[in-house]
């Protein structure tokens, strides 16, 4: 399939079309002055992505490029957190089916980021480890809020493997040496260093400034040609958008092993009982 089939296909160059209502996690505005949509998930406490969360996303995000959005903002509206990662309860389960169905939400949910034809930036207005990294390296820019605040894929600190298409797309923004030494140890890195390293864009002092930064990321591209700009960021996105298009049941079969075999089942229970503690 071209790109241009392809975008034709996802629905991304359709007619602007009203939005839908009832998110329960997901918080959706347009900027009437600059036709940006702005898309906050909104899971209280830490937004970790279950099913219901990754759907609301991906709807949300449709709508965005189905009504010709100028482009999408991707934030939180969490006060300290952008997003925790992938939800451990949707993964402590013998329910085969039930781990196939979350891993094809975040694959689609992922597709639909990466391949977006629109500009989409990520305003990070808190901590962003494993799945929030990987959501945020998924857009085409990003901007963190100074503080506090890390951000990494940690994976093999929780006993986790990250998967193919994480690991490429860190890669592809740390450099193979970088994030190497990353992976293998799980490393989460401040604002500064993260942006050292190339992992983010540009450093907000909040998450207004944040908001502002990428939305004048979003409008410099105004002068350029959308079909052009579009065309050319899936061209250059095409080889891991098509390995996910070949390998998703490979993909989804893998991490479904791994997840129900009985030492990663313990890992996760003692990660569940700890949770638990804490909040009592």
């Amino acid at each position: 399939m071209t790109i241009l089939k392809a975008l034709i296909a996802r629905g991304q160059m359709c007619l602007r079309r009203s939005y839908a209502t009832g998110f329960k996690y997901i918080e959706s505005t347009q900027d009437n002055d600059t036709e940006i949509d702005i898309i906050s998930m909104a899971k209280k406490p830490v937004n970790t992505l279950n099913i219901e969360l990754l759907s609301e996303l991906k709807t949300s995000l449709l709508e965005a490029q189905n009504s010709r959005s100028k482009g999408i903002i991707l934030t939180s509206s969490l006060s300290t957190v952008f997003s925790a990662g992938l939800d451990v309860t949707e993964m402590f389960t013998t329910d085969k089916m039930k781990l196939v169905d979350f891993w094809k939400m975040l694959q689609d949910t992922w597709l639909t980021i990466y391949s977006s034809a629109i500009p989409i930036a990520t305003a990070i207005n808190g901590s962003s480890p494993a799945g929030g990294c990987m959501l945020a390296i998924s857009t085409e820019y990003r901007v963190m809020v100074e503080g506090k605040y890390t951000i990494g894929l940690n994976e093999t600190q929780l006993g986790i493997i990250a998967p193919k298409w994480f690991r490429d797309m860190y890669i592809s923004v740390l450099g193979y040496r970088q994030a190497e030494l990353a992976l293998l140890r799980g490393l989460q890195f401040n604002p500064e260093k993260a942006l050292q390293l190339g992992l983010v864009d540009e450093l907000a002092e909040n998450k207004t400034d944040a908001i502002k930064k990428c939305k004048n990321y979003i409008l410099s591209y105004d002068s350029i040609p959308r079909l052009a700009r579009s065309l050319t960021k899936l061209e250059l996105r095409k080889d891991l958008i098509q390995w996910m298009e070949n390998n998703k049941e490979a993909d989804i079969d893998t991490f479904v092993n791994y997840i129900l075999s009985p030492k990663v089942q313990a890992g996760l229970k003692l990660y569940v009982e700890r949770l638990k503690q804490k909040r009592q």
